[in-house]
């Protein structure tokens, strides 16, 4: 939350110039405050798994969240009974009219199908566009950011010969930049994907701004100049058994199914994972709430505030 401090302060000037949120008392007399109404587009298998990631991210904010669960069909799921999809979940059609002040798009495991082979291409690249009208600030987790990318730029993912499986060490690379704030010089990510977009790509168009990156694992975060959308990589709402569930899974189909690196205790899977990406995770989620959904948003949230807000999105 931002500190309210006199207006005529000398340490404004410096701690804006700092990019450090404060607020004037003027500013502060005149603020609305409101719930923030965040959806949830969960592509993930295992939807109730996903659910508790998220919103254990999402939870530790003083900020009232209103949050709805979002599908992009109503085919019938093998991993999550129709009834929880039923009870808790809108289609997308059905939503569409509305406004929010914060979107996430999950992953999905579609890493290894060209964009053209997945099923419900159309459906996500409309959601894509209505984002862009409708919402405040849009994070792309995984798969989606990826698919996200091509759509808007055309950035072509490239696949991995063998599955990129582990926690990795990243660094932040602006430290006046509030989406990292507060990240140590180095922190840990889980990363379980295929596939891949080349740093030359993403400096390649104006609008994107790389925020945080891994030797090994590559670009991990990065967003719009102007907040509107955030591309993540990795997996910061990961649960530690996770990527040990994963591998199982992978192992009972390929024997030869890599062991997630850095993750096991001695690297040994019969010893337990050490979750080490905890607190940066929470970060990541509360600075966007903070600074990218919450500081950003119009009181009125319809779509002409918000195109109000975002005037030089160029897609």
């Amino acid at each position: 939350m931002p500190i309210k401090i006199p207006d005529q302060l000398p340490a404004l000037s410096i701690l804006n110039n700092e990019n450090i949120f404060v607020m004037s008392e003027n500013r502060a007399a005149s603020q609305e405050i409101r719930p923030m109404q965040v959806a949830i587009l969960n592509l993930m298998p295992n939807k109730i798994e996903t659910e508790v990631q998220i919103l254990r991210m999402l939870s530790n904010t003083p900020l009232q969240i209103n949050i709805e669960f979002i599908r992009i069909h109503k085919n019938v799921s093998k991993n999550t009974p129709e009834e929880h999809l039923e009870n808790f979940y809108h289609l997308f059609d059905d939503i569409k009219h509305k406004q929010y002040d914060g979107l996430i798009i999950t992953g999905a495991p579609l890493a290894l199908l060209d964009y053209s082979q997945v099923t419900f291409w159309d459906k996500i690249c409309e959601v894509f566009d209505w984002a862009e009208n409708n919402v405040t600030s849009t994070m792309f987790s995984c798969w989606a950011a990826h698919a996200a990318l091509y759509h808007h730029y055309g950035l072509n993912r490239h696949l991995r010969k063998e599955k990129l499986s582990g926690v990795y060490k990243h660094k932040p690379l602006d430290d006046k930049e509030s989406l990292t704030r507060g990240f140590d010089e180095n922190f840990n990510v889980p990363h379980s994907r295929y596939g891949y977009i080349d740093k030359s790509d993403y400096e390649s168009i104006p609008q994107i701004q790389i925020l945080a990156e891994s030797e090994v694992a590559g670009v991990y975060l990065a967003a719009s100049k102007n907040k509107q959308q955030v591309y993540l990589t990795g997996h910061p709402e990961y649960d530690a058994s996770t990527l040990h569930e994963e591998y199982l899974r992978d192992s009972s189909q390929n024997a030869d199914a890599a062991l997630p690196k850095n993750y096991y205790q001695d690297d040994d899977a019969s010893k337990s994972p050490v979750g080490s990406w905890r607190s940066h995770g929470s970060l990541l989620f509360t600075n966007w709430l903070n600074y990218y959904v919450y500081q950003m948003t119009p009181y009125q949230l319809d779509a002409s505030n918000i195109r109000a807000i975002h005037p030089d999105t160029v897609l």
